[in-house]
C-alpha cells in the first residue's frame, strides 16, 4: 500500500505510459520507463478500490508535425497515431478514460493543455473539464517522463487550482542533461506539488 490518500475526490492521472517511451525498443525510450509499470499498476488498483477516477494521457501525433525533428522540431518521431509506439505498454492496467494529446501536431507535453508549435497558442485537452465534472480536487500524477510530460502536467494542474501529488517511485526521467529529472522534481515541489 502506498501513502497516497485515494478517495472519490482524488484522480490518478497516468501520463504517457506508451511503448515509444516505456518499452526499451521504443523510439524515445526512457531509461527505467518499463520499471515503473508495476508501480503504476499498484496505484491503479488502490485508486479503483478507493473510488478514485483513473485517467490516462496518450501522445497521439500525426506522422508529420513540427514537434518532430524530421519536420524542424526537437524530438525523434514518436507515438504516431495508430502505431505500436503510440499504444499503451502491454503490461499497463488500463481501466479509465484516455485523453489524447498532440493529435493535430501540437506540442503535447501537458495532459491538460496542448500548444501549437508554430503560433504558441494553447488550448485544453479536455482533462480539466473531465476531472471537474467528477468533482475531483486532487490529482495524483504518475508516468513518463518526469522532466517533460509529468512536469508539464503537474505544473498545469497547480495553475488550474488542483492539489497535486507526484509519486516518485512511479515516474522516470529522460535526463537529456544528467539530473534533469531531479531538477524537475525540485521545481515541482517549489511550485506546491507534494512528492510522495
Amino acid at each position: 500500500m502506498s501513502d497516497v490518500p485515494f478517495d472519490p475526490a482524488v484522480a490518478l492521472v497516468v501520463v504517457d505510459v506508451q511503448n515509444d517511451f516505456a518499452d526499451p525498443n521504443g523510439s524515445l525510450s526512457v531509461s527505467g520507463g518499463e520499471a515503473v509499470v508495476d508501480t503504476v499498476n499498484g496505484l491503479v488498483a488502490e485508486a479503483v478500490a478507493a473510488g478514485s477516477q483513473v485517467v490516462y494521457t496518450q501522445d497521439w501525433h500525426p506522422p508529420i508535425t513540427p514537434h518532430f525533428e524530421t519536420d524542424g522540431g526537437i524530438w525523434p518521431v514518436h507515438c504516431v497515431a495508430g502505431t505500436w509506439g503510440a499504444e499503451f505498454h502491454q503490461a499497463l492496467r488500463v481501466v479509465g478514460k484516455t485523453v489524447r494529446k498532440g493529435t493535430a501536431g501540437e506540442d503535447g507535453y501537458s495532459g491538460f493543455t496542448m500548444r501549437d508549435p508554430v503560433t504558441g497558442a494553447e488550448h485544453s485537452t479536455g482533462l480539466a473539464e473531465l476531472l471537474r465534472s467528477q468533482d475531483v480536487t486532487h490529482v495524483v500524477i504518475v508516468g513518463l517522463a518526469t522532466d517533460y510530460c509529468v512536469r508539464a502536467t503537474a505544473l498545469d494542474a497547480i495553475d488550474l487550482g488542483f492539489r497535486v501529488t507526484v509519486v516518485r517511485a512511479a515516474v522516470a526521467a529522460v535526463d537529456v542533461s544528467p539530473g534533469d529529472g531531479e531538477r524537475a522534481l525540485t521545481e515541482l515541489a517549489t511550485a506546491g506539488v507534494s512528492l510522495a
